[in-house]
């Protein structure tokens, strides 16, 4: 199956349209918004302007006495905006919901569940190879006939089909992401005299500067190794191409090719270079993503570093520090290697483990623009529902990348780790995740960490 699966894969992830990095260049750099909440209208019914009527609030079954479980990765403010989502979901059904936090990978989580005999009714999985494995294992239920009508009426086919395995549709994309962003603290810039780098060899300029000025440049939550996948795939994605990119993530190439060891070399550029990872690579290792995003922005004028890297996801942890987003965090699109700035995106997908009409009734409500709504308005968030108000984002860049992620269509690049075996591509300390934490403590082995790859893919391909 996995093939078959790989060759439709491929239509999906064509050359990303330049008006996507064009609008992360625009909306970025244009950020004015002060703050990274916004709560001006909480019916849950739609906003108003900006985007597309959808008429009368969706209906939902009553679900009185039924009980209904959630289980997702997701942690701090995620957790909690989520939990809002749900809460929603509850009021108009009467459905009690519980929400099962699960660890990393999840589908291991899943099949300790599955044993049990206690699956959740739905699990939400950030990986397309996580939803074939679903489906693969015989968990995954197909979504039902009032979910497929607000896929077809709210998404475009290229998300639709990214939820789907073998033609049956699956999966509910809710959440999306753009994870080509890097956000600075705006003083650290001013007291360093630099400007917003648009080329690598900028970045690069940018970081020395920074790090002669006394603060660590770059900080890196090395502990959440996903993080570390995406800094490669932006790097391999602007230097080696979109094609050479489609065929790494199929693994028709070796992660042995040149254009990989080329992409590391680069990444050892800011890696490997004394003082540039905030606390060097032993502390980073031991830096999850929110800390990695806070220690950016406290500190007052020695803050623990200059810049860090992630997706649009990093306003929620900023909004946990004094920091305002616009005056004293700023962003800029991740920088061009080749000859264009990279736009990669990714994604988590409701999938329902139990023919229940909770679990049909909860997908259904993910699909549409109410679901989508609630957690535009707290920030954090993009949502690839092409029937949510653009209204309901809080600020102008997370507005600006949504308009323009709707936009492109089927035309997106979809996170390479997320398109593997999740025994490569998503699992801590396995495969993927555990090569390039090496590599973070050892920049210099390039070939060592490629060889590490490709007999990490070969066995997961291979399974």
């Amino acid at each position: 199956m996995r093939s078959t699966l790989r060759t439709r894969r491929a239509s999906l992830h064509r050359r990303t349209t330049a008006r996507i990095a064009a609008a992360v260049v625009a909306g970025t750099l244009a950020l004015t918004v002060t703050a990274c909440g916004g709560d001006d209208d909480k019916d849950g019914e739609g906003g108003k302007g900006g985007g597309k009527d959808t008429g009368t609030a969706l209906k939902l079954p009553k679900l009185d006495g039924e009980s209904v479980s959630v289980a997702a990765v997701w942690g701090g403010t995620e957790r909690k905006v989520f939990l809002k989502v749900l809460d929603e979901f509850e009021k108009r059904t009467g459905a009690k919901v519980s929400f099962v936090p699960a660890q990393d990978p999840i589908i291991s989580f899943l099949e300790s569940k599955v044993a049990g005999g206690q699956p959740p009714d739905v699990a939400m999985l950030p990986q397309v190879g996580a939803i074939e494995q679903a489906v693969a294992n015989k968990w995954a239920k197909p979504v039902g006939p009032e979910a497929q009508k607000q896929l077809e009426k709210n998404y475009a086919k290229g998300w639709q089909d990214l939820g789907s395995v073998d033609g049956e549709q699956y999966g509910v994309y809710f959440k999306a992401a753009n994870k080509s962003l890097v956000w600075y603290n705006a003083k650290v810039f001013e007291n360093a005299g630099v400007s917003v780098p648009k080329t690598w060899d900028d970045f690069t300029k940018t970081a020395q500067m920074i790090y002669d000025s006394g603060v660590p440049p770059v900080s890196v939550a090395g502990a959440d190794a996903w993080t570390l996948t995406d800094w490669f795939e932006n790097v391999y994605l602007s230097q080696a191409g979109p094609e050479k990119y489609d065929r790494l993530a199929k693994h028709e190439i070796k992660w042995t090719d040149p254009s990989v060891k080329e992409a590391l070399t680069t990444l050892a550029e800011i890696f490997g270079e004394k003082g540039f990872v905030a606390g060097g690579a032993s502390r980073a290792l031991q830096t999850e993503f929110p800390a990695s995003v806070k220690q950016t922005f406290k500190g007052g004028d020695q803050p623990a570093a200059g810049m860090v890297f992630e997706g649009d996801m990093v306003s929620l942890a900023i909004s946990e520090t004094k920091a305002k987003v616009g005056t004293d965090a700023k962003v800029f699109p991740f920088p061009a290697v080749g000859d264009e700035s990279p736009a990669v995106v990714g994604g988590d997908a409701a999938v329902a483990l139990k023919d229940s009409k909770g679990a049909q009734a909860l997908l259904t409500f993910l699909a549409s623009p109410d679901a989508a709504k609630i957690w535009a308005e707290a920030g954090g968030f993009i949502s690839p529902n092409k029937s949510l108000d653009l209204a309901a984002y809080p600020n102008d860049v997370q507005r600006d990348i949504a308009e323009n992620l709707i936009a492109a269509g089927d035309d997106i690049r979809f996170d390479m780790s997320d398109q593997a075996p999740q025994s490569f591509g998503g699992t801590p300390g396995k495969g993927e995740w555990k090569a390039l934490q090496d590599f973070l403590k050892n920049p210099k082995d390039v070939t060592g960490t490629q060889k590490v790859l490709e007999t990490a893919a070969v066995k997961a391909y291979k399974d």
